[in-house]
């Protein structure tokens, strides 16, 4: 294989810090395949999920607040991705749309252009509507003498040239979400309010943002406001990028020759995630907050927080207890009911026979492992994975979160069980990534290196495939222990196109 690259081919994989063996492990992949994930059945209430009374919440949730004081606490963000899905509707309009020969309304029509129709409907409702027009105006000062439908089509240029407000290339974090007494807010300052629930006297809560080194600046210019929170930024490692190749599985290659790397898709965070030194970390995208529901949000966010201190405490106390080597019987059973009913692992059908010193280093294993708690909204039509029993290459049935990218979708049966999932994954969870001895698990060695995916793409017009890493959320953590709870769909509200911010959880509630 490394006869396909020249000396100057292995200097710049050197230069990027890949090993050649990622380079072959690739390759393996794009020759090979990747198998698609095997589903057992969808979790579910009571299978997988779960889902609590009233009175077990307000527990959960005096956990935390009564102990969140002896851990330090950290929200991770990935913030780097850029707008351009946001307004690719937008985008495209400008690209075809002829103002001088056609109307909007014949272009809506000709297009089945609806989100085009929702956005112009909408218009004065977006948050950015304001300095948009202001903006327009100035750029073109006839705007006022012109038809709606030339107005509308400047106002669109306005939004996105790049010489002009260019928020399809500007990253989400950064653009304005949320209007509130007349004060714009982006994603970024919505996360940094909402991290005040894990705010212990007089510390500052910690916040964590992914981002492209390039947008630094912008990002400062907004946290630079907050002096309540400990704000700091990292950038996706050049190390973590992987090769293109052709339909062939050649290597793809640029203009100037030189081999083509992409970023690894949010996988590649794992890297990240790993280098922060915290007891409790939670996870949440950065295009997912809200105006309105932020009480409710809070809320569950510590239902999250504590269960999994919860659920760590006792696992520790088990751990300490096993590493004595001197448990009996009844100890022993108390951990398998622990480990089968509250972390969902299906131990072996004839683990009772197991010798006792082989089941305490086997439940030892089981217990040893980062923890995450997984937020799972009831599914309602959403994007995104859901959580699923899935059986291994080993034959272990464990729980994940599965997209639909890892679905064989030619097989009959695979589809009847994704079809019949009953929640989805919001991505809202919280990580728990020391051991019992308060030291931090190496979160590398809990990866998937299977549950990647291949995609294909264009570059100038050539096709080419590439490797995605195994995601965050899914194959990066495909062996942690894992708790999936029921969340009410008011903590999720993602804006995935810009109509998404005319939808009551990003509009002012009296207006």
């Amino acid at each position: 294989m490394e006869e396909k690259f020249s000396e100057l081919d292995l200097k710049q994989i050197q230069d990027k810090g890949i090993s050649i063996e990622k380079i072959l492990q690739q390759f393996y992949f794009f020759e090979n395949g990747i198998p698609k994930a095997n589903l057992v059945r969808s979790a579910t209430k009571d299978d997988g999920i779960w889902v609590l009374s009233g009175e077990e919440k307000e527990a959960y949730i005096v956990v935390f607040n009564e102990k969140k004081h002896l851990f330090d606490i950290r929200k991770f963000v990935p913030a780097s991705g850029a707008a351009s899905r946001m307004f690719q509707f937008l985008s495209e309009f400008l690209n075809e749309y002829d103002y001088k020969n056609e109307t909007i309304n014949a272009y809506i029509n000709r297009k089945k252009a609806s989100e085009l129709s929702v956005f112009l409907i909408g218009l004065k409702n977006f948050p950015f509507y304001p300095k948009l027009k202001e903006k327009t105006i100035a750029i073109y000062p006839d705007y006022f003498s012109n038809e709606r439908d030339v107005k509308d089509y400047f106002l669109i240029k306005t939004l996105l040239s790049e010489e002009h407000l260019d928020f399809a290339n500007k990253p989400k974090g950064i653009l304005p979400f949320h209007k509130k007494k007349n004060t714009i807010y982006s994603p970024v300052e919505e996360h940094l309010e909402e991290t005040l629930f894990y705010r212990v006297d007089s510390i500052k809560p910690k916040v964590h943002f992914t981002i492209s080194e390039n947008h630094l600046e912008s990002f400062k210019e907004i946290t630079s406001k907050f002096d309540t929170v400990e704000i700091d930024f990292s950038y996706q490692e050049s190390y973590t990028d992987t090769l293109a190749v052709t339909k062939n599985n050649e290597p793809f290659r640029k203009e100037d020759g030189t081999l083509l790397f992409r970023p690894g898709g949010h996988g590649a965070l794992i890297e990240n995630l790993n280098k922060l030194n915290a007891d409790l970390i939670f996870i949440k995208n950065i295009d997912n907050v809200s105006q309105n529901h932020l009480s409710e949000i809070v809320q569950y966010k510590k239902l999250l927080g504590g269960i999994l201190i919860a659920i760590q405490e006792q696992a520790f106390a088990f751990l300490k207890s096993l590493d004595t080597k001197t448990l009996g019987n009844q100890e022993l059973n108390k951990i398998v009911s622990f480990v089968e009913e509250k972390l969902n692992i299906n131990l072996p059908v004839d683990f009772d026979k197991y010798k006792k010193t082989y089941k305490s280093e086997v439940l030892f294993e089981i217990l040893n492992r980062p923890i995450r708690v997984c937020g799972m909204v009831k599914n309602e039509g959403e994007p995104g994975g859901g959580p699923f029993w899935v059986k291994s290459e080993k034959g272990a049935i464990t729980l994940q979160i599965i997209e639909n990218t890892q679905v064989d979708f030619t097989n009959e049966k695979q589809v009847e069980i994704f079809n019949k999932s009953t929640h989805f994954n919001p991505v809202d969870l919280v990580c728990g990534v020391k051991n019992f001895k308060g030291e931090k698990f190496d979160l590398l060695q809990y990866v998937d290196e299977n549950m990647g995916f291949i995609v294909e793409k264009t570059k100038n017009g050539k096709s080419y495939k590439a490797f995605e890493l195994p995601g965050l959320w899914n194959g990066a953590m495909a062996f942690w222990n894992t708790i999936f709870v029921e969340v009410p769909l008011t903590t999720f509200n993602p804006v995935k196109t810009v109509n998404d911010l005319l939808k009551p959880a990003h509009q002012p509630e009296n207006e």
